[in-house]
């Protein structure tokens, strides 16, 4: 059985719950939930996230969250939406993407909404999604890979028990288009 198979055929929860909030899959519908944590956001994930490059719209979001559904089913990135359990507000985004199933090995990516920030909860996502990566999928290992100015994403992993193995010169354009280096993170399973 090929390796993508057998990644096909495991029963991978769409929910994931930590102290303060409900990891949701990412569905078809959430984009305008989505588009409004960006939106408030968009300054601040501006610098970081390649996908912030341009302002987005709620087509753009609803777009995203539709494509992230058809990445989930195909196994090649497994997306959520974090919900705060007091209220259902969406806080932030993330996932295991950059997924590689002959390892296992998947990468960490999280943003939290900006009225959220310094509140813990993209550690306690990251937590939740280490977990799975480790105790469902059977990784290997897990990584975080975050702009080396990035110091608060580089908190999370740090915080998260993740090493850093090192710094990858000239890796990734930053929103000026400029080179900017990177920080590799990483857990061994």
């Amino acid at each position: 059985m090929t390796v993508i198979l057998r990644a096909l055929l495991l029963d991978i929860p769409e929910e994931l719950e930590t102290e303060r909030m409900l990891l949701r899959a990412t569905l078809i519908g959430q984009g305008a939930a989505v588009w409004e944590a960006v939106d408030e956001s968009f300054a601040q994930l501006n610098p970081w996230m390649p996908w912030a490059r341009e302002p987005l719209d709620r087509e753009d979001c609803e777009k995203h969250c539709r494509d992230m559904h058809a990445k989930w089913l195909a196994r090649e990135a497994l997306d959520f939406c974090f919900f705060r359990n007091a209220d259902t507000r969406l806080v932030g985004k993330g996932g295991l993407h950059t997924i590689d199933w002959s390892v296992p090995k998947f990468e960490i990516g999280y943003w939290v909404r900006t009225a959220e920030a310094r509140r813990g909860f993209a550690t306690e996502a990251t937590g939740a999604l280490a977990g799975l990566a480790r105790d469902v999928l059977g990784a290997k290992r897990v990584e975080i890979t975050s702009d080396a100015r990035n110091t608060a994403s580089r908190r999370v992993a740090e915080r998260s028990g993740f090493l850093l193995e090192g710094v990858r010169r000239q890796s990734r354009r930053d929103a000026s288009r400029a080179l900017a280096d990177s920080c590799m993170y990483a857990r061994i399973c």
